[in-house]
């Protein structure tokens, strides 16, 4: 079997198998009997990207005009793209008994971003059991509160769709205001968080907290992941706080405990879940501009967030802080950080800085729009998170098409596309050093 498709490298099969999905998702959606009213090729294609990146930015309202076989294929996409394409695959291959060969473990390898090839067919596994097992508990949790409002068929399934959306990340709501209507509902509200934040933590951590059960056995990305969301989720929540508390439009009007419940909310969700309760498009600028850099941050590796990734941040962060300390090796939690981490850290994000700031310019030329708006919608989609601030409704077929890749790009990551392109190095050359001037 000789096609060209088979040499593929990992990085090229993973994208090719990505934009297939994506292309049949646009079929699929573009079907007579998937949406209420007709809807071009376009805004189904955006759709399928969206849902296939599990970023949540829709072009108009899902539950409105999606018909139930839309809205099916909508989560069935999300499902996909949250836990991977290849996981499935080979979850397949184990369930028929099929050996697993080196590419295709080099590819889940790329798909969940492993350092090695070693438990990769484990970490499927656990990662199909655990997610299953999440996602069927907060769905009865959330029935409980929505069967009584909503009947049992209807509460069922916007349970069982949320609960979907929520664990992987994706955002998409069946209301036209997303879950603004549950603004200070304790259940909706830590159901529905616990699901994006235990989504967004990563796999990689959660089986590590699972096998080690003792803090200080866990691994040093587990401890950068546990205590990095703890403190940079309670920073954010604290300064939303404080900045909207006599917004009108947002936080002012609310009791105090629905207040706290909003900040603690918002702080949380923009690092990739893409769900809201409170008016976005009423939020001070320094509140939006804190939400960007959330979005920009990200969840953990191996999640099904997006962003640079919050280990990435920290790495950097912390090297920066080392320099200024004058010293030359990176330590975290007595651990030394090696420099080919730190280079990778470096190259994803200035890498990531590049796509979001070609998107930003190309918007600003074809939007009639706030600078700020576009900055939002462009990071937000790099991010996987879809939050708007309702440029996503107005946006031109070339804003679209550009919102599109760049959701594209941010899912698959920014060095899976340069590894892509990237032709391996025959020999290694090792040519003198110099300094060079910098600062």
């Amino acid at each position: 079997m000789n096609t060209k498709w088979v040499r593929l490298n990992p990085s090229q099969l993973l994208i090719f198998i990505f934009g297939v999905f994506i292309l049949l998702g646009t079929v699929l959606l573009k079907l007579p009997f998937a949406t209420n009213e007709p809807i071009s090729w376009l805004d189904a294609l955006f759709t399928a990207t969206s849902a296939m990146t599990v970023t949540g930015l829709v072009v108009f309202d899902t539950g409105t005009v999606y018909t139930l076989f839309g809205e099916i294929v909508i989560v069935s996409l999300i499902q996909l793209g949250g836990l991977g394409i290849m996981s499935f695959a080979v979850l397949i291959f184990i369930m028929l008994g099929r050996k697993i060969g080196i590419k295709e473990r080099i590819v889940v390898q790329h798909a969940l971003n492993q350092t090695s090839l070693g438990g990769v067919v484990n970490l499927v596994k656990h990662l199909f059991i655990f997610s299953f097992t999440i996602e069927l508990i907060a769905m009865l949790f959330l029935a409980i509160r929505w069967i009584p409002e909503y009947g049992v068929g209807t509460g069922l399934y916007y349970s069982f769709f949320h609960s979907i959306s929520a664990f992987n990340n994706a955002g998409f709501g069946l209301w036209p205001d997303n879950l603004m209507g549950y603004v200070g509902d304790p259940v909706v509200n830590i159901i529905i968080s616990f699901l994006f934040i235990i989504g967004g933590i990563g796999f990689t951590v959660l089986m590590d907290i699972h096998s080690k059960k003792n803090f200080r056995r866990l691994s040093l990305h587990t401890k950068i992941m546990l205590w990095g969301s703890l403190v940079i989720n309670t920073v954010a929540m604290f300064i939303l706080f404080i900045i909207e508390y006599t917004n009108p439009n947002t936080l002012g009007g609310l009791t105090f405990v629905d207040k706290l419940f909003a900040a603690y909310f918002q702080a949380v969700a923009p690092r990739t879940a893409g769900f809201n309760t409170i008016d976005l498009a009423s939020l001070h600028e320094p509140s939006i501009l804190l939400i960007i850099i959330l979005m920009f941050i990200g969840a953990g590796s191996a999640s099904t967030g997006g962003g640079i990734k919050l280990t990435t941040f920290v790495i950097i962060v912390w090297s920066v802080i080392t320099f200024l300390k004058g010293k030359e090796e990176i330590v975290i939690a007595r651990r030394s950080i090696q420099d080919r981490f730190v280079l990778k850290s470096l190259s994803i994000t200035v890498i990531s800085l590049l796509f979001v700031v070609l998107g930003i310019f190309i918007l600003s030329v074809t939007e009639k729009a706030p600078l700020l708006h576009i900055f939002f919608e462009v990071v937000s989609a790099f991010g996987t998170v879809g939050l708007t601030l309702g440029l996503t409704y107005v946006l031109t077929p070339i804003g679209k098409v550009v919102i599109i890749i760049v959701m594209f790009l941010g899912k698959l990551g920014p060095l899976t596309m340069v590894y892509s392109l990237a032709k391996p190095e025959k020999a290694k050359i090792k040519y003198p050093s110099e300094d060079v001037l910098a600062g």
